[in-house]
């Protein structure tokens, strides 16, 4: 994607930037809404970091102003196979809500976006859930997003004093299939990113688990050719 430079002159925004196909696309709308992007990556110990390397391509590519990565230990909290070496990754689809979620992951990323955001004056958070082609995560509802908007008016100086903090979730409601066709619309290379939950240290993609049946089901839908590249069938 040829990015214009970032302006400085524009509206400031912490963009969360996981290196996945979802986040890489938010990115993308907010920089087309002329929003002058912070890209924040977590390193939470996740066990498909490799995500990390993308997300430094995709700030890059789609003109970030910034890509920051924050760490936070994650594994050391357990109880999710993201940062569980021991617990497998499941890899057939499952009723309930699976041992991929990590425990209060989006709450704890989108608090450091909001104390980024705070600093940097910008009255704009974005992030990539989305509760309709998902793993049925409690933090990717539309009731978390709007609980959180309220949390950072109520918890900041900036929104005592009269900020109208927002969290832009726009993929929400969007399915995987029309993420993907907006995303190359915009000009995104989605071969940058890498979605998968049991990546290699070189991005590759299993194939298996729910994160890379979703992606590739959305790129069969549209009809695209899937970029993803596969050390498994």
């Amino acid at each position: 994607m040829n990015s214009p430079t970032p302006n400085a002159a524009a509206r400031p925004a912490v963009v969360l930037l996981s290196g996945g196909l979802d986040s890489a696309t938010v990115l993308a709308l907010a920089r087309r809404d002329g929003f002058a992007c912070h890209a924040l990556s977590v390193d939470y110990g996740q066990r498909h970091a490799s995500e990390l390397a993308a997300a430094a391509r995709v700030a890059a590519a789609l003109g970030a102003v910034e890509h920051r990565v924050f760490r936070v230990d994650l594994a050391g909290i357990g109880g999710s196979s993201l940062t569980d070496r021991a617990m497998p990754v499941p890899e057939t689809p499952a009723s309930g809500i699976p041992s991929t979620y990590v425990p209060a992951r989006n709450t704890l990323m989108l608090a450091l976006a909001l104390g980024w955001a705070e600093v940097l004056g910008a009255s704009d958070l974005f992030i990539g859930v989305n509760a309709v082609d998902y793993s049925g995560y409690p933090d990717c509802r539309p009731e978390f997003i709007a609980a959180f908007e309220q949390l950072a008016r109520l918890a900041t100086r900036a929104g005592v004093e009269g900020a109208l903090l927002r969290v832009n979730a726009p993929l929400l409601r969007w399915s995987k299939q029309e993420i993907i066709r907006q995303g190359l619309a915009l000009g995104i290379d989605y071969g940058l990113t890498v979605s998968c939950y049991q990546a290699d240290a070189d991005g590759r993609a299993c194939g298996r688990c729910d994160s890379c049946r979703l992606r590739r089901a959305g790129f069969e839908a549209a009809g695209i050719p899937d970029p993803t590249r596969y050390y498994a069938a």
